[in-house]
């Protein structure tokens, strides 16, 4: 398994979209850190995946494309839109991915390419925030239309819609 991290907005919404992808074997929500200056703990998963099944240029496309990765909200860094890497192979495949994201939108991508430094995981009772009850108002205003999306835009990666698969 290969790992890639991302930050945009909630890690509540972020770890529902890549729990929701064929070829992603785990994803832990919590907390990153990177180096100075964007060192300060931002809300973020670690997406582990099967580079057989899904490409991490995939797994960029549909991050930059399920949260605002051209927004300029984040107090305190906390809510950063970002992609963090492990290895600097990388580094360069996900900027070719905003680039063409760029190009292709015409907007400006505020999504950051960043070098992983540390990661702890929230509390347990918001792990697997989606998973364990969908029908949270939360859930049904913020995850299902990014869900919806994925399901219209890259369904021959993601998972069949129904319950919640199993923890």
């Amino acid at each position: 398994m290969d790992r890639i991290g991302f930050g945009g907005g909630c890690h509540w919404c972020t770890e529902g979209v890549f729990q929701a992808l064929r070829g992603v074997d785990h994803v832990d929500q919590g907390f990153i850190r990177s180096e100075a200056p964007s060192d300060v703990w931002a809300e973020a998963v670690i997406v582990s995946f099967d580079p057989a099944i899904i490409s991490l240029s995939t797994l960029a496309e549909v991050h930059l494309r399920t949260h605002s990765a051209n927004g300029i909200y984040s107090p305190g860094g906390r809510y950063r839109s970002a992609i963090y890497v492990f290895a600097a192979d990388q580094h360069d495949d996900v900027a070719r991915v905003i680039a063409r994201f760029v190009e292709e939108t015409g907007e400006t991508a505020r999504t950051a390419v960043l070098p992983f430094v540390d990661f702890k995981p929230s509390d347990a009772r918001y792990q697997n925030y989606y998973r364990t009850d969908p029908d949270r108002p939360f859930c049904r205003r913020y995850i299902d239309p990014k869900l919806d999306y994925i399901r219209r835009h890259f369904a021959e990666i993601a998972l069949p819609e129904g319950p919640a698969r199993e923890l």
